[in-house]
């Protein structure tokens, strides 16, 4: 099973347990040890949403949580950590006020904001592999320069397979298909430029990293400089942050 398969079977799962805490305590089910089974699940839907969810994430702490800044107890105001305290509004000021049904609106409102993360496991995984990637990418980059003062050659090619990478990326992303299993930079520079990804200027420069990079992995007869080796290195920094 892939990862967004594994998280959305893990969101789907607490949505389904959250259901049946409400519904349990809509029935008045005596079998039901709600603060024991309530505490258990907003344990595990609360990383979750704050994974899947920062944006909303205080928002569903709200329906649990007693405001610091709360001055009265009632309508609006109510929290599922009041009914496990045992804590209700004055009767005299409050008629016909139910804890059990502002508590089972609250953990509605948090089973719906749950069920709504459905739709963001794809995004939520695009940013972390773009950002894992971002990493791996400045950590090659990071030991090309290091690599540089042993050996331009090694450096060099180094940095020419962080661009070809990159490339593929960008190819896959925009739907590009290729002719070749294991496209060069040349392959991926011109298709990438055609279907409007990137202009004719990073076109040119994506061009003019690959010579270099061809110095260094195919022609034994010509060494590469050290000055050329570092415009191939920031090339691709700039390469990597200005196009997706």
């Amino acid at each position: 099973m892939d990862t967004k398969a594994t998280i959305s079977k893990e969101v789907k799962v607490l949505y389904d347990e959250g259901a049946k805490l409400v519904k349990a305590l809509q029935d008045q089910d005596k079998k039901l040890n709600f603060p024991y089974e309530y505490q258990n699940w907003y344990t595990k839907s609360l990383r979750v949403v704050e994974i899947l969810a920062p944006d909303r994430y205080a928002e569903f702490k709200s329906y649990y949580e007693i405001d610091p800044k709360r001055k009265s107890l009632g309508y609006g105001t109510y929290v599922i950590q009041d009914f496990l305290k045992g804590v209700a509004p004055f009767s005299s000021q409050y008629k016909g006020f139910n804890t059990q049904t502002q508590t089972v609106q609250n953990t509605f409102n948090q089973l719906t904001l749950l069920h709504s993360l459905q739709e963001r496991v794809d995004s939520v995984l695009a940013n972390i592999n773009t950002e894992l990637l971002s990493e791996l990418q400045d950590t090659e980059l990071d030991t090309a320069r290091k690599l540089a003062k042993i050996s331009l050659r090694a450096s060099g090619s180094l940095v020419g397979v962080v661009i070809e990478n990159h490339l593929q990326k960008l190819a896959k992303n925009h739907g590009i298909k290729l002719r070749k299993k294991n496209p060069t930079i040349s392959d991926l520079n011109d298709p990438l430029k055609n279907e409007g990804v990137f202009d004719t200027p990073t076109w040119r420069k994506i061009t003019y990293l690959a010579d270099i990079r061809n110095i260094c992995s195919h022609k034994k007869d010509i060494e590469p400089t050290k000055d050329q080796i570092n415009e191939l290195i920031e090339g691709a920094n700039w390469l990597i942050k200005n196009t997706s």
